[in-house]
């Protein structure tokens, strides 16, 4: 029997353990932190063995294969021990993509990704497809192999999770877009990051699909260079396409298999072009499978976008209070900035992933007036606007944030929490940051 070794008892470990039970592994799942009584539970309910607040080194060398956790570095000693006695070490999607045949909507990008995922689930599910979504969003792709028989996979892709495949091959991939993202996992190399991305395609053949944005200078840069077997498919804001998708005075257009489809923007529930573009991209997908037209249209109107991303709360004396919690980098929160016609107070920090904050400036200039930093570390952003912003104010928990930016705030204002950064100093995930700021304006 062979021997799946699991790091990291998680949403994607715990559902690879289940996985793996079920195709005749021996199973052993290890964490060295404190394992969540939710997962301890569905470990024991498996008789699956585990050990937390450890990794008992003799049990996992003698893997025959490891299945890491996305949030474990390749870097951490334990790994490279592992790769150095030729051991795979492998990520969840690989993992689980070997147990079936589904049709595999693979999405990445370092924005709008979860925004695109949840609509191209949303059109396929409307067009009354068989479909599952996973991935780095909700339930475990591999728990989802296991316990349904799904025709259809939308699934979410993070770099790190693209860093852990071998054979993965989605039959439609995306790519969002690329901007320096997690550069501290990529030993501050943008070029080892963009490789990262690219990893989505290295296994498609001529049959295959690779959905991008070809305003995007890194990802047509890329290609350029690197390549790909699939077939290309573009989607522009501002150049006509041969085949793809690309706008022309407010209209959508499509066109792809033969397959040609309009719609006006205004039709779309979400704000900005970025979301034009992620529409693009969903109803590109959505038409490679075949969903009717009409269907695609009425599920663009009815989606109402992502928790968390420019999502808005609550109007207090006329000051409008947005969540944009989602927003862990550099050109999300340009996205958010760009898009709010108001003044700002603009509640920004966290853990900098390597960040570079110049193209955020003109932004900065000319809408926002005030800048309430939140985390631990706050040098960085000081030192980028510090000259240019004459309030700034350093804040460490989000009750505080948000009564500070309650008093700076005027009629008029939009106050808005979009970080630029990851949220592990004060928060427990991107989402606890988001509820805590919906809950703070609520106590007002």
């Amino acid at each position: 029997m062979a021997r799946l070794v699991i790091l990291g008892a998680g949403e994607s470990g715990v559902g690879t353990a289940i996985l793996g039970q079920q195709k005749g592994f021996e199973v052993f799942v290890s964490d060295k932190g404190e394992i969540k009584k939710e997962y301890s539970k569905v470990l024991e309910h498996f008789e699956i063995e585990w050990e937390s607040g450890q990794h008992t080194e003799t049990k996992i060398m003698k893997a025959d294969i490891v299945m890491k956790s996305p949030g474990i570095p390749d870097a951490v000693p334990l790994v490279k021990k592992l790769v150095a006695k030729n051991i795979p070490v492998i990520s969840e999607i690989e993992f689980a993509s070997r147990y079936t045949d589904a049709n595999i909507i693979g999405i990445t990008g370092s924005n709008g990704k979860t925004t695109t995922t949840m609509l191209t689930y949303h059109l396929l599910k409307n067009g009354g497809l068989k479909v599952g979504m996973a991935g780095n969003i909700g339930d475990s792709f591999a728990k989802m192999v296991a316990e349904q028989n799904f025709e259809h996979y939308v699934l979410e892709i993070s770099s790190f999770q693209l860093d852990g495949i071998l054979d993965f091959k989605p039959r439609i991939a995306m790519i969002t877009n690329i901007t320096p993202d997690h550069l501290d996992r990529y030993e501050y190399i943008f070029e080892n990051y963009i490789a990262s991305k690219f990893r989505i395609a290295m296994n498609q053949d001529e049959h295959d699909y690779l959905i991008y944005d070809a305003d995007d200078e890194v990802i047509r840069d890329w290609l350029k260079e690197n390549p790909v077997q699939s077939k290309l498919v573009p989607f522009s804001l501002k150049e006509k396409q041969k085949e793809g998708a690309w706008l022309e005075n407010d209209t959508m257009k499509l066109k792809i298999e033969h397959k040609t489809l309009e719609m006006s923007t205004d039709i779309l529930a979400l704000e900005g072009q970025h979301n034009v573009k992620n529409a693009m991209a969903a109803s590109l997908a959505a038409l490679l499978v075949n969903v009717r037209k009409e269907t695609i249209r009425q599920s663009i109107q009815s989606f109402q976008g992502v928790p968390h991303r420019l999502e808005k709360v609550l109007k207090i004396n006329h000051v409008e209070y947005i969540n944009d919690s989602k927003a862990t980098n550099v050109n999300a929160a340009f996205y958010a900035l760009d898009g709010i016609k108001k003044p700002i107070v603009w509640i920004a920090g966290g853990i900098d992933k390597g960040n570079e904050y110049s193209e955020l400036m003109p932004l900065v200039r000319e809408k926002v007036k005030a800048i309430v930093c939140l985390g631990m570390d706050n040098t960085k952003l000081k030192d980028a606007f510090g000259n240019v912003i004459d309030l700034m104010v350093e804040t460490y928990s989000m009750e505080e944030a948000v009564k500070v930016a309650y008093k700076i705030a005027e009629r008029g204002d939009a106050v808005l929490l979009s970080p630029a950064c990851a949220s592990f100093d004060l928060f427990k995930n991107y989402e606890d940051r988001g509820n805590q700021f919906k809950n703070a304006i609520k106590n007002l």
